[in-house]
């Protein structure tokens, strides 16, 4: 397709998408919103009104499509799965690069429109004829994290109209252009369909007699006490745990054939290296076997200085230069240089 002057919006009915339609109108672009239907907590459908209501006081043209079968497929139930495999998920990593991008591509395609939108607090930039998601403005909103999968045919038509603003600016253009209520949204937190309790919410996904209880052992396998079922607890975790032993211990491990848990001190959990698949590398050059290149295991973890080599089975093998704590088999690894994502992939379990 040809570069045209049309821009496919993803609006969730918050405040970042609406004011996203609000500046790519102010940059000349004919924008379409599209709001997506993942999932629907109680049954509510107060976002599509908000994006609808929005979409028509900017006269845009609003689309709802209903990906609901299709978010269950491949986020809910990976998200489960993956617990009950005793590894530790990354749905939001999953349904960006897999999920809303590629969906807002394929209607795009069938639209005939070129450019495709979020309000994502990222960047993008084209270095040495690859483009790279930079990280945003805002340090605190910076999303680079979530968008190391995509493909270069997605990179190349983002366009990204709030990358380089704060969130308080952002909620300030909203009020100033009269979106009060928008300007006014809370900032959603954790996991869409189980924000605050996902315990809870894998109780209620899987049989009954799925999750039962188990073993706290250390790491010469004594008996410590009992747990609640293995897929409650992740590596690195210290808090809910249920017991005190008058000193810190943390999740090392997770034997899911035995539902045991293994709790050991933090000096335990050290790591110096890790080994990925399903990874995403955006320029070889730029990534493998070089010095200056960092790694980041979670959102707002620290970046650690790496090595990055690609093995004979296609693995790619983390060299730290200083140990990490918390590596948990299932969650991203994303790389940087300075501000610059380079590419990243699923923690493998060894």
């Amino acid at each position: 397709m040809k570069p045209n002057r049309r821009v496919l919006l993803g609006m969730s009915g918050g405040t970042d998408s609406s004011v996203a339609a609000l500046l790519l109108q102010d940059a000349g672009y004919e924008v379409t919103g599209v709001t997506f239907r993942f999932y629907e907590k109680d049954g509510s459908t107060e976002y599509l009104d908000d994006a609808r209501n929005l979409c028509s006081s900017l006269a845009i043209k609003h689309i709802i499509s209903d990906q609901r079968e299709l978010f269950q497929s491949t986020i809910i139930d990976y998200f489960v799965s993956e617990y009950m495999d005793g590894l530790t998920p990354v749905p939001c990593t999953l349904c960006n690069n897999y999920l809303k991008w590629p969906l807002l591509r394929k209607l795009a395609d069938e639209l005939g429109i070129y450019h495709i939108s979020t309000g994502h607090y990222v960047q993008k930039q084209r270095i040495d004829n690859h483009w790279h998601i930079i990280n945003g403005e805002d340090e605190d909103k910076n999303q680079s994290f979530f968008l190391w999968g995509l493909p270069q045919d997605i990179l190349e038509r983002m366009v990204l109209p709030l990358g380089g603003l704060t969130k308080l600016r952002v909620r300030e253009i909203a009020a100033e252009r009269g979106f009060v209520k928008a300007a006014q949204k809370k900032d959603s937190l954790g996991v869409c369909f189980c924000p605050m309790d996902y315990r809870t919410f894998l109780r209620n996904n899987v049989a009954s007699e799925a999750i039962r209880q188990g073993e706290f052992v250390d790491e010469a396998g004594n008996f410590i006490a009992l747990h609640e079922g293995y897929p409650f607890y992740t590596i690195g975790q210290r808090r809910g745990l249920g017991i005190d032993l008058n000193k810190a211990v943390f999740v090392k491990e997770i034997i899911q054939s035995q539902n045991r848990v293994i709790l050991g001190n933090l000096k335990s959990l050290e790591r110096t290296e890790m080994y990925l698949k399903s990874w995403n590398i955006i320029n070889p050059s730029a990534l493998l076997n070089r010095d200056d290149v960092t790694v980041k295991i979670r959102y707002r973890k620290q970046e650690n200085r790496c090595t990055v080599t690609l093995l004979p089975d296609n693995t790619l093998h983390i060299q730290l230069q200083e140990p990490l704590t918390a590596i948990a088999a299932g969650q991203a690894a994303v790389f940087y240089r300075d501000n610059i994502v380079l590419g990243g992939g699923i923690i493998m379990k060894k």
